[in-house]
């Protein structure tokens, strides 16, 4: 053999070699990921309505009494959150995957140990305005509807701003509930609000600008809250 011909032999031998490791550890790979996948589901089957296999709202009762968290704990929200569930009170199987794949937890256990992580990451600032959103038009139960009630929206504010920002959401709320221009919020007030939260200062509102195109509804909030102040001045 030519010292050519054995350099080209040596050559194929090794990217043989190199090709084979490959192969075994994207074998490897993919038996791990279908490993995962099997106890992910069959974490799911434990909680799937078994005519519908679907999470239902009986579902993910059961699930927080095994994660001993409330069911309005707003980690369960952003629980939902991760897997991009779609309708509220409910997980299909992608969505439980999704979610499940994305914390890398395949048990009980392991997801309860990642709730303070999520919640953390939540918080993140691009992360928490995405998912600020998202818990309005989750909270959207029929087709095409826009709003969300007043009711609804006190309670939703609370669980969702409430630990973040307790004044502002506190007298909102209260605002909120003895106003009768407003029935319903739509995703522009509810956005707003959140901007309101990071932007203007409080409880004094000094920065606060009518000119700069707030929703009225904030605007009526804003008087409101004067008001009230000079009513409780000495």
């Amino acid at each position: 053999m030519t010292r050519a011909s054995k350099r080209k032999s040596d050559h194929q031998t090794s990217e043989s070699v190199k090709t084979v490791r490959t192969d075994s550890v994207r074998s490897a790979s993919s038996k791990a990921a279908m490993k995962l996948q099997e106890r992910i589901d069959e974490l799911y089957n434990k909680y799937a309505n078994t005519a519908s296999a679907i999470i239902d709202p009986e579902g993910i009762e059961k699930l927080c009494t095994d994660l001993q968290v409330d069911y309005t704990d707003v980690r369960i929200l952003m629980l939902a959150w991760k897997m991009n569930a779609q309708k509220q009170g409910y997980f299909t199987q992608d969505e439980w995957r999704r979610g499940f794949k994305a914390l890398k937890v395949d048990t009980i256990n392991k997801l309860k140990k990642t709730l303070p992580e999520l919640k953390k990451d939540v918080l993140k600032s691009d992360n928490f305005v995405e998912f600020y959103n998202y818990a309005f038009r989750y909270c959207l139960t029929e087709e095409k509807q826009k709003c969300l009630d007043i009711e609804s929206t006190c309670i939703l504010i609370d669980m969702v701003l409430g630990f973040q920002y307790q004044p502002q959401v506190d007298s909102f709320i209260k605002f909120l509930k003895i106003q009768s221009d407003y029935k319903v919020m739509n995703i522009d007030q509810w956005t707003n609000f959140l901007r309101f939260c990071q932007e203007i200062s409080f409880p004094d509102l000094a920065n606060y600008d009518t000119g700069e195109a707030w929703p009225l509804l904030l605007d009526n909030f804003v008087e409101w809250m004067k008001q009230n102040a000079n009513v409780d001045s000495p």
